[in-house]
This record gives structure tokens, sequence and C-alpha cells, in this order.
């Protein structure tokens, strides 16, 4: 359980289950029990600090999805606020007469202290934070839910399918699927209950609004008629109370909506939005220069306050020296770690490359997608692909070996089998790629075909990704372009990837199960090279590999019968028939066939047992 984005799964359960109920219970009675003096100043130095606490949870968190607890935090402080309105209205009307300390040390601090004791100021810097909350913050904040939750809500379905697909390339797990179903629903969720939550704030300004009023004529009414005050002597006294009242209230309610503002404006990255704001300005050291010149022109001006213009026009001037010569020690280490010194030393046998099953080459654009190792998203993607063929065909490929190329152009990459060329592909990385299907309409963006299908598609903008899944399109990052290439050849080459040395490490595995059938029939009956090319005839027809107890079984019965693999396969397919029948059904019972005139059925069943069908049959 998380109260205000900090994790109380340590605390006992009870004391955590019972705490927000127990909060609730204690904000309602507040309504009803006449509370002390001493009790309110508790209450709103805690409505205080838990509204510092909501804004800086607010700014350190990385994602809404940190903080989704937010728009009932927001009606919570918000009922407590206005109970806290009520309670202070009540000791404000009631004790008033006796002095400005009535109804406690915070309201009169407030009241008092930080105005001055001028009532007509506080009224003003009251109606001032008010508009500021109600008209600005708050309507901004709600407009930017409402838009949110809007496209949040178009875009449902597409994410919805894309999360599908990738689950069906085997990109994701089933588990990962399920959590990226509950985020896409999650986020239409929070944006729709910050659009309402919104409707809370306003309605709590326009309430101080009305608290005011009635505070400052009901107290000056019950001063005057009940306890002989003269008026001035009223309006004085109920005045700095209710405008300390009103401040109280008011300013924690411009915390919190300033903390709602900037949750609903986050931009979700690995950085807080501290660190959003210094890596982005820090970015740009021209934008820094031009801010001191500016200062430093208005800082020579007659009139103008020469010594502060100045002063921040040599700030902001080092700040953009600095910049700048960290953005250049970081662009020479950049070209000494890109260098590849020449040493003179004599060739040895470790210098003669080994050429590498499987590889893919990196144009220098793309080389950002793997950056980070192995917690790049398109390692993190490869690793799964290789899982995907593990349990759909039975056997491990070797590992992709990523390599950068130079000689390529700037966004393109290329997948090498053995040294040799099998595909290859340009890729966008600060794009998004829009995979058209049937009446979508178009988009504006960079018109290619996808690699993997040949399938038109589009290179977008990431701002337009939740608009192009909302008119239909399937919206995939870079990295899954290339990985689904990357997955599409490795299943068309699949029997040239297994070799001989695959071949017995997928003996040595499955003895460790069978160890008696493997001892039988490897190399006594079937020799590993006649194995391998018994799987690799099944791997050219797309049958999987995975019972190889079936298969080694068949080979065995058949093999001193039938020399050729040619005329052993047909058994095996045979004994396979229900893997090859499911693998074409997968998750459903019916499937499209094609009828045959009886002549030719009559061949095919002939044929059965034999390599293959005469040509001239």
């Amino acid at each position: 359980m998380k109260i205000l984005g900090f994790d109380t799964s340590k605390l006992p359960s009870p004391s955590a289950q019972g705490a927000i109920p127990i909060l609730v219970l204690l904000v309602l009675i507040m309504m009803l029990v006449p509370l002390p003096a001493i009790i309110l100043d508790v209450l709103f130095t805690f409505n205080i600090a838990l509204s510092i606490i909501v804004l800086f949870t607010a700014i350190n968190i990385k994602s809404f999805k940190d903080f989704v607890a937010f728009p009932t935090v927001l009606l919570l402080t918000t009922l407590l606020r206005l109970s806290l309105n009520v309670a202070s209205t009540r000791i404000v009307l009631m004790d008033g007469y006796k002095g400005t300390d009535a109804a406690g040390k915070v309201i009169e601090a407030f009241g008092v202290f930080l105005i001055g004791g001028n009532f007509a100021v506080g009224i003003v810097i009251f109606i001032v934070i008010t508009i500021i909350n109600f008209v600005v913050i708050t309507k901004g904040s709600g407009r930017v839910a409402e838009v949110s939750a809007r496209f949040a809500l178009d875009s449902m379905p597409g994410k919805q399918m894309a999360i599908d697909a990738d689950l069906n390339a085997g990109l994701i797990q089933q588990e990962e699927a399920k959590s990226r179903r509950a985020d896409v629903a999650q986020e239409a969720d929070f944006f729709g209950s910050m659009d309402g939550a919104s409707k809370f704030v306003r309605g709590d300004a326009m309430a101080g609004i009305m608290i005011l009023v009635i505070n400052l004529i009901g107290g000056v009414m019950i001063g005057v008629l009940q306890h002989g005050m003269d008026f001035g002597k009223a309006l004085s006294t109920f005045a700095s109370l209710t405008i300390g009242d009103g401040l109280v209230a008011q300013i924690p309610a411009l915390v919190i909506s300033t903390a709602a503002g900037i949750l609903v404006t986050r931009v979700a990255t690995e950085d807080d939005f501290s660190g959003q704001v210094s890596k982005q300005f820090e970015a740009n050291s021209n934008a820094l220069g031009v801010v001191a010149g500016v200062l430093g022109i208005l800082g020579i001006l007659p009139g103008m306050p020469h010594v502060i213009f100045l002063g921040f026009a040599a700030l902001f001037g080092g700040l953009a020296y600095l910049t700048h010569q960290r953005i250049k020690r970081e662009a020479a280490a950049a070209k000494v770690a890109l260098a590849q010194p020449v040493v003179n030393e004599e060739l040895e046998w470790k210098d003669v490359p080994i050429v590498e099953p499987l590889c893919l080459e990196l144009a220098y654009r793309l080389i950002p997608l793997v950056d980070k190792g192995d917690e790049s998203d398109l390692i993190k993607r490869i690793k799964a692909i290789r899982r995907k063929f593990v349990t759909q065909v039975g056997f491990l490929i070797p590992s992709v070996h990523i390599r950068d190329n130079l000689q390529l152009s700037a966004e393109t990459y290329r997948i090498l089998l053995y040294g040799a060329e099998i595909g290859r592909g340009q890729c966008l990385p600060d794009r998004l790629l829009a995979i058209q299907q049937s009446g979508t309409d178009k988009i504006p963006g960079i018109e290619v075909k996808d690699p993997t299908f040949g399938m038109p598609a589009v290179w977008i903008e990431r701002t337009m990704r939740d608009e192009a899944i909302a008119k239909g399109y399937t919206v995939v990052e870079p990295a899954v372009v290339i990985t689904t290439h990357l997955d599409h050849l490795i299943h068309q080459h699949a029997a040239e990837l297994l070799g001989r040395q695959e071949t017995q490490d997928l003996l040595d595995h499955f003895k460790m199960s069978y160890p008696k059938l493997v001892e039988d029939v490897i190399p006594k009956i079937v020799t590993v090279a006649q194995l391998q090319r018994i799987l690799q005839l099944l791997l050219e027809e797309n049958v999987p590999i995975k019972d190889l107890r079936t298969i080694l079984e068949i080979s065995s019965e058949y093999a001193g019968k039938l020399n050729d693999p040619l005329e052993i396969l047909p058994h095996i397919r045979y004994a396979l028939r229900r893997t090859i029948v499911q693998d074409v059904l997968g998750d459903g019972n019916n499937y499209q066939v094609l009828g045959i005139q009886p002549e030719f059925e009559r061949l095919i069943e002939q044929s059965i047992g034999a390599g293959a069908i005469a040509p001239d049959g």
C-alpha cells in the first residue's frame, strides 16, 4: 500500500489498512465537534506539511504511474481543508471577541504577522491567491487532464493491439503483457479521475470565498450585537481572524493545485522533474548566452537597477560558458573513444577473425539503441526472440553478435548469417514506425515499406503516437522494427543455424532426460551427421524439432532400412502430425483448407512412403 507515494508495506498490516479510514473519520468528526485552538494549530500545521509532501512527491517521481493515488489524495486534502474551515469558522464566531489569538497561533500569524495587521491588504492577497488557484492553475490542469483522458481512451484499442502483437511475436512474456494492459487502463483511469478531481479544487476555492464573507459579516454582527464591541474594534478583530483563516487554507490549496499541474503535464522519462529541467536547459548553452546578453543590455540602460541586472548577466554568462565547455569536453571524449589506435604488433592466430553465425550491424545513428548494454531495449528484445525460438522450434540458436559499421548509411542496419548479408533495413531512432492497416487515413511522415513483410508504413514523430494509434495504425518502436526483422530471418534460416556443434549440444541436453535412448541410437544406428541432416530437413519445412524423442525413435526404426534421410523424413513427419497440425491451428480449432481433385488425391496417397511425387505425375 502507498500513501502519498511512500511504501507502507513494512508497517503492520492492520495499522496500514486502517490509517486512511480513521483519517477520513476524523475529518468528518472535525465538522461536528468543537475543537480547541491548540488542536487547530496542530491540524493547520499538518495540512501545510501534507501539501508540501504532495508537491515534492509530484516533483520527484518519474511518471504519473508512480503516484496514481493522487486524485484520491486531492479529494482527501480538499475535505481536510473544508473540515478545518468549518472548525475554524466555529471558533472564530464563538470566541473571536476575545482577541486575534482566539482561534490559535497559526491563524493569528497568518492574519496579523504576514499581512502586517492590515486586513485590506489581507483581503487583496487572499483574492489574488484564489484567482491564481481557481482561474490559472486549476483550470489549466483540468484542461490538460481532460485532453489527456480523451487521447488515452481513443488510443487504448491501438495500444492493446500493439501489446498483443508483441506477445504473439514472443517479444514479451504473458506477465509483461498483463502489466502493460494494466498500465494502459491505469493511464485512462488516472487522467479521467484527474479531470474530475480538478472540480474539487475549483469548488474549494469558491467555498473559501464564501467562508471569508460569512466569517467577516457574521463575526462583526456577533461582536457588535452579542458582545457589545464597537464596530471598528469588531471589524478589525474579525477581519484579521477571517483573513488568517482564509490564507492558512488557501496557501496549501495553491500548493496542492501546483502539484496537480506538475503531475498532469509531466512527460514520462527516466529522470525526475528536476533532472529533466536541468538536462534540457544545460543541453543548450546558446539560450543562456542570449539571456546574459539581454540582461547585460538592460543593465546599462539609464534608470535600471544596474547591479541586479549586471549581476544576473554575469551569472548566466558564466553558466553559458561552463555549459559550452562541458559540451566540448564530452564531444572530444566521444571522438577519442571512437578512435582506434594503430599498434605495431606481430600478427597472431588470435588476430584471425572468427565468423559469427549471426551478426547485427548498426550504423552510427543506431548505436544509441544499444549504448546501455544489457539494459538496452534492443538487446532485451533480442534475448526475448531467442527464448521464443527455443520454445517454438526446439534448439538454442547462437548468440547474436552486435557491432557498429561506419560504412553503412546513417540509419541502416543489416543482418549477417555466417558473414553473408541476408537482410537489411532502415530505422529512424528518433521516430516511431506506424504500420498502415486497411482503410486507415494518411498521417504526415516519411512513407516507407515495413522491412520485414513489406507492408506500407510511415515513420512519424514521437509526439504523434496517440494520434496514429487512434487512427488505427500499429505503432512500434525502432527496436521492435529491427528485432521483428531479425526474428523473421532467423526462422527462415533455422536449418542453416543448426550446425554440428548445435546438434551435439542438443543431444547432450536431451541425454540428461533420456540417456538410454541416446546411447542405443547414437551413433550405433543413426550418426550425428545423419541426425543433423534429418533435423535440418524438418526445419526447412518449418516443422519444430522439440519432440526429439519421437524423431530419434522413428529414425532408429527406419535407419536400417532406408539410408537416405529424405526417405526417412515422411515417416518422421507422419509421427509428428499432431505437432504440425497444432502449430498450424494455433489456439483455434478450425482452419481454412484447399480442396483438390480426386485424381490428385489418389496420387498423393500412392506416394506416401516415397521421397517425392514424380514430376510428370
